[in-house]
């Protein structure tokens, strides 16, 4: 079932009004929360947001690539503890995976939103946009917000023939046979 999940999961931006209950929020909150982590240190912090003018602002913490979050039902926005693991990067960036799989699992759709790095303007970054909306203290640093909601597009899987295989090589660089 994993390999038929990964060959039919497409990133969605366009959602329906349809609201996710509780029982399916749940599921998604389950499945980020077995998210392994280094040392299992679980730096990872999750806000879900279903507060439709919460998500609004959200969609505005950045000016490119947020926008589609405000018609969505709702976010996970993933945080992770700086000060609890040196990698919580990876560790988030996993837990999102987990999330985005959970969702198309569950008849979902979902997007990526980058936060980390990413700047609001040239006094703001994102991250410090959401930290103050969302009250995070210091320590906490926003990796991404997963948009999720029932989709109002179809896209099907990327073909096996598109997937780049060219960047793939065995025992050393360069080596594209076994």
């Amino acid at each position: 079932m994993f390999m038929k999940q990964i060959e039919t999961r497409r990133s969605i931006r366009k959602f329906t009004d349809q609201p996710i209950d509780k029982k399916t929020i749940d599921q998604l909150i389950e499945a980020a929360l077995r998210a392994p982590s280094s040392r299992d240190f679980r730096p990872w912090r999750f806000i879900v947001v279903n507060d439709r003018a919460l998500l609004t602002q959200l969609a505005d913490a950045k000016p490119h690539g947020a926008a589609f979050l405000k018609h969505a039902p709702l976010a996970i926005v993933v945080c992770g503890d700086t000060d609890a693991s040196d990698v919580w990067v990876e560790d988030c960036a996993i837990a999102s995976t987990f999330v985005h799989l959970a969702a198309h699992d569950l008849g979902l759709g979902s997007c990526w939103i980058q936060i980390r790095k990413r700047d609001r303007s040239p006094e703001k970054t994102a991250d410090a946009y959401i930290k103050d909306l969302l009250h995070l203290p210091d320590n906490m640093s926003v990796e991404s917000i997963i948009a999720i909601g029932y989709p109002d597009e179809t896209k099907s899987g990327h073909s096996k023939a598109s997937l780049a295989y060219d960047k793939v090589f065995f025992n050393h660089f360069g080596k594209a046979t076994p």
